[in-house]
């Protein structure tokens, strides 16, 4: 009786069934193998195309460098200032005028509001020195401190914040210039009274070089309540915290009471001023974030032009810098 072979395990033909007691050997891949995907490949290009939308949602992840926001920070800053002085001499002519139809205006709309509240801060004494400590430091120091913040901790918000806040500063150099306006503390025929002067404490023009060197009639729009929406927007959308978010509730609306109670603005100074921040916010917003695809390839193309510009500038001076050295030696 003939025998019958052994069948094939299970996912082998006869012809690749490995003969009893021998161990088979490995498949020899072949070309076609080579370029077969792998199971994790589609995986990888998924997470590409998802990394390629947050980057152009997001914009990018790296602040800029910090030498080069140091140097637009002070060239801005200088400029602001400078702006600021330069317009003094031109500023005092229109600019009472000005207040007496910012007051007549406010009286109409019944929003002079700025009176009563300067009565009522010099009747606190503690408070009032408290208001102009505020009024001369915050402005300065809690903006600066959450652009340093952005830089370190939010890189992919940076840009456009920074953006929006330089962009209403900009604006609101044109408007120092369109329309000078005597601040309220000023118009001591109208009642009002400098807390500063009246209690002599240390404010934000209580040293002759600080009244003299700035423009004391830039007060159309209020960049402390323009500003302080600014920090309270950041506090509010990138805190985590409750008190944070609180702490960017109450920073502006303090911050609003603070200069309309020591005299320095008018109520229409901080709706100007915050409506100035809000558009600017808007317009950086929408260039950063809803940039159309050409535009932004455009962008990108500089920027990737720019750095290999100085990548290959850098490389030039260390080459030279190695000859000369190689020289000397």
């Amino acid at each position: 009786m003939a025998q019958t072979a052994p069948a094939a395990p299970r996912g082998q033909t006869e012809e690749t069934a490995a003969p009893t007691g021998h161990v088979p050997l490995p498949r020899q891949g072949s070309a076609d193998d080579d370029h077969r995907p792998s199971g994790l490949a589609p995986r990888f290009a998924r997470l590409a195309r998802v990394a390629r939308a947050v980057r152009t949602y997001s914009g990018s992840v790296h602040a800029p460098p910090l030498w080069r926001e140091l140097a637009l920070i002070a060239l801005f800053y200088t400029a602001y200032t400078l702006t600021r002085i330069i317009l003094v001499q031109d500023g005092t002519g229109p600019a009472f005028q000005h207040a007496k139809d910012i007051l007549s205006l406010e009286r109409t709309l019944g929003v002079d509001v700025e009176l009563d509240l300067n009565r009522w801060l010099l009747d606190v004494t503690w408070l009032a020195k408290a208001a102009n400590i505020f009024y001369a430091s915050m402005h300065f120091v809690v903006t600066t401190a959450l652009v340093v913040w952005l830089y370190r901790y939010r890189p992919q918000e940076y840009r456009w914040l920074r953006a929006a806040v330089m962009i209403a500063t900009g604006l609101a150099l044109i408007g120092f210039w369109l329309y000078p306006l005597a601040p309220p503390r000023f118009l001591g025929s109208a009642g009002f009274v400098d807390p500063v002067t009246a209690l002599h404490s240390w404010g934000l023009y209580s040293g002759d070089s600080t009244g003299t060197m700035t423009n004391q009639y830039a007060a159309m729009p209020s960049m402390h309540a323009g500003w302080s929406l600014w920090c309270g927007f950041v506090l509010v959308r990138l805190g985590t915290q409750r008190w944070v978010k609180a702490l960017g509730v109450a920073y502006p609306v303090t911050t609003v009471l603070v200069i309309l109670s020591t005299a320095n603005h008018y109520i229409l100074d901080a709706v100007i001023g915050i409506g100035l921040i809000i558009g600017s916010l808007a317009l950086s917003w929408l260039f950063y974030r809803r940039t159309p695809q050409p535009l932004q390839r455009a962008r990108e193309r500089v920027g990737s032009r720019v750095r290999t510009g100085r990548t290959k500038v850098m490389v030039r001076i260390r080459t030279v810098a190695g000859t000369r050295s190689a020289e000397r030696v």
